[in-house]
This record gives C-alpha cells, sequence and structure tokens, in this order.
C-alpha cells in the first residue's frame, strides 16, 4: 500500500481526524495498527477485550511509533464495522453487570444499526479516545447524523477520535483534520476537496445528467 509504505510522520488534531480514501488504500490497516499501539484488541472493543475470533490483522503496528501526550485518556473503545459481531458476542458472554453499561439490551437482539447508536450513547465518555473504522456501514443517513451529534458531545467533553469514513455526512464535522490516502501517499485535503464530498454534490445537483451518462457509458461497454 503506497500510502502507508510512504508514510513518516501523521499529526492527529485534538479533537476529530479523518482518513479517506479508496478500498485497500491502506487507511483501515493504519487505524488498526494505531488501536493496537493504542492498547486496544486488534479486533475491536475496550482495552480489556481480549477475544480473538480470527487473525487478520498485519504487522503494521510493529513499525510505527506512537507519540502521546503524557495527560492520557481516560477510556475508549476501538470500533471495526466487519468485526462488530464479534465484539457483540464477547459483550454477551461476560454477562449483565457488562450489558448494562452498552444499554442494557444485547447488541445482538437490535437491527443492523441500532448497535452501533447503543454503543456510542451508553458505552462512549468524556477524556477518551476513539479508534473508529467505518462507523458509518450501519447507519442510515439520519443516524449517521445522530451519530454526527454524539461525536460532538464527546468532543465537548474532552474526547479524541480518529475516524476511518466513506460517509460524505460524518465527514462534515466542523474544524475537523482530514487525511486522504492516494498511491502518491497521505496528504491532508479540505472537506471540499474529497471525493466523498465532491461525487455526492454533483450527482445530487444533476441526478438526470449524471444517471445518463453513466448508464450510457455502462450500455457502450456490454
Amino acid at each position: 500500500m503506497p500510502a502507508v509504505r510512504m508514510l513518516d510522520e501523521i499529526v492527529f488534531h485534538r479533537s476529530v481526524t479523518f482518513f479517506v480514501g479508496e478500498n485497500g488504500s491502506g487507511k483501515s490497516t493504519l487505524i488498526e495498527a494505531i488501536a493496537q499501539l493504542a492498547g486496544f484488541n486488534a479486533e475491536g472493543g475496550s482495552k480489556n477485550f481480549q477475544f480473538s475470533q480470527r487473525k487478520t490483522e498485519s504487522q503494521l503496528q510493529l513499525f510505527l511509533r506512537l507519540v502521546r501526550n503524557p495527560l492520557r485518556e481516560r477510556d475508549g473503545f476501538f470500533l471495526r464495522a466487519e468485526s462488530f459481531f464479534n465484539a457483540a458476542t464477547y459483550v454477551d458472554a461476560l454477562g449483565k453487570d457488562l450489558l448494562d453499561s452498552y444499554g442494557g439490551r444485547s447488541l445482538h437482539e437490535q437491527s443492523h444499526g441500532e448497535p452501533f447508536l447503543a454503543l456510542a450513547q451508553h458505552r462512549f465518555r468524556g477524556n477518551s479516545l476513539f479508534m473508529l473504522d467505518e462507523p458509518e456501514a450501519a447507519l442510515s443517513p439520519s443516524r449517521q447524523l445522530s451519530f454526527l451529534t454524539i461525536m460532538h458531545r464527546l468532543v465537548g467533553a474532552g474526547s479524541q477520535l480518529v475516524v476511518a469514513t466513506h460517509s460524505p455526512i460524518l465527514l462534515a464535522y466542523p474544524d475537523a483534520l482530514i487525511y486522504q490516502f492516494a498511491p502518491d501517499g497521505i496528504q491532508q485535503i479540505t472537506y471540499e476537496a474529497t471525493e466523498q464530498f465532491q461525487i455526492t454534490h454533483d450527482f445530487l445537483m444533476g441526478r438526470e445528467r449524471f444517471l445518463r451518462v453513466l448508464l450510457a457509458a455502462d450500455d457502450e461497454g456490454e
């Protein structure tokens, strides 16, 4: 992955930092490595989670050094959309006492998007570090807006978030740092310069023209 191979140093915003890029660009690999360096379980969860269903993490963390403020976070969570099922199973296995801090209801008994919001509403708190890999995966647009308000509450309570995302809604969080992962490396960009914003904006502003050109090109290729 060129973006990771050419990485020298990356500086994080004290509140919210976003990673954007195509699938396979390295953003999830890097956020996973940083989470492990910060003490989180590779498959997700808090620093106390010790489960391992399938060892798929890279060894990138062995080649990175995490420079941190001496004042450490009180708590935190590493959320991976692809392995959230495993984390939810681990929570259920630990019993009711732990489940109460996740809303008091099994995460498996809720619809696809509800566990993500339940986790953020009941388990996420201030003065904490949150590493989030595609948290929008199970959230509708309206629930992504709800998640934005949760992010803002956490920031106001002194928490720091590092988020890999494809969502133009989450990326709109004000004053955040946005890093784009590309073949020529990792670069800081503005919200309006992200592909997520540009494609969504162009589509919504000219849906008929966009579809006409896109589907005509597909017909020609058949």
